[in-house]
């Protein structure tokens, strides 16, 4: 289940990011938002895992 969500963690925080830099990129600030909402939603969801791993050692 961890490896699961990691992975979900890395697909969100790279398709923030492209999302973010495609609104940058043609000046849609709406766009950018949410890119940048999804990729801090897998910034968080990272830490969090991290944290179950710390706990887990």
């Amino acid at each position: 289940m961890a490896a699961n969500e990691k992975a979900k963690a890395k697909t969100e925080q790279a398709s923030g990011a492209a999302k973010e830099a495609a609104g940058r990129l043609v000046g849609n600030e709406r766009l950018t938002a949410e890119g940048s909402a999804e990729r801090k939603k897998g910034d968080a969801r990272q830490a969090k895992e991290k944290v179950k791993d710390v706990g887990k050692h």
